[in-house]
């Protein structure tokens, strides 16, 4: 059997230009079902163009990205809805919509021309909004609540399109310690009970490593490693992706790779 066909994604030789700049180098992943993958690196290292590749938000060649055993150029836009949300760096939305609204434009895949949404629909972005605890905001303006509420609401929107693989672009960036800790754990209890497959872009090392099964270091648009988060954060690799010294320890309670920064190298000298 091919391998292709045995994991929700797969991309071969992954290549992007913008214009004359190349920003990708020869990706190659191999992601698996049930399991929480977290992009990390430096900014400018290639990250959200990888994620919009994965999404088709930007398309990539034939034959390099497959998902469930077919190549994502062939996928319809509602078909890839339908197996793939994608939640955004950027969550602005430029009209006055309610939250209820928001959430229920994540069934869009699944209606025939002219038909609105109906009941099931309904307990389905319920369901949701509940499990991203939106819930009470149903009737508030999307413009009229926090950037870290709307970041919550945009989630629940993507949950609705019942996919098996979401992809997100810095999630918690705008959320505070509880919402944070709040999102990641539902990210784990969807791969748990659901088999959804997660491919996060975040910037923090410590909550990659506490909540993801892998990590893949990309540095200027290449893979640098990618592992288990005891193997991809180890001193060598962080200082040299990131240039600076650090102190990794084993967290006290789970056990995984905690990274304390030290000082940032002098450029100038190890340039010398």
């Amino acid at each position: 059997m091919d391998r292709i066909s045995k994991y929700p994604m797969v991309v071969k030789n992954l290549n992007w230009h913008f214009g004359e700049r190349q920003i990708l180098h020869d990706i190659n992943l191999t992601v698996e079902k049930k399991k929480f993958y977290s992009i990390i690196g430096p900014n400018g290292s290639g990250k959200t163009t990888l994620l919009r590749n994965l999404s088709k938000s930007l398309e990539p060649k034939d034959h390099t990205v497959y998902i469930h055993d077919v190549d994502l150029k062939k996928l319809t836009n509602k078909e890839v809805a339908k197996r793939i949300a994608c939640v955004p760096q950027n969550t602005n939305i430029d009209f006055d919509f309610s939250v209820m609204d928001i959430v229920l434009m994540g069934r869009s895949p699944y209606f025939r021309p002219f038909q609105t949404e109906g009941e099931e629909d309904i307990h389905i972005a319920r369901k949701a909004m509940k499990l991203t605890n939106v819930w009470h905001l149903k009737g508030k303006n999307i413009n009229e609540i926090s950037g870290g509420e709307r970041q919550r609401v945009i989630i629940a929107r993507a949950l609705t399109q019942q996919p098996n693989i979401m992809l997100l672009d810095e999630p918690v960036s705008q959320l505070d310690i509880q919402h944070q800790m709040e999102l990641m754990d539902t990210m784990n209890d969807l791969i748990a009970d659901k088999g959804m497959t997660v491919v996060a872009v975040l910037h923090d090392l410590n909550l990659a490593a506490q909540y993801s099964d892998l990590l893949i270091l990309l540095n200027e648009g290449k893979i640098v490693m990618q592992g288990t988060p005891e193997s991809v954060l180890t001193r060598e690799n962080i200082e040299a992706v990131y240039n600076i010294e650090v102190y990794i320890m084993n967290h006290p309670v789970t056990g995984k790779p905690h990274i304390i920064p030290v000082k940032r190298h002098n450029v100038s000298s190890l340039a010398g």
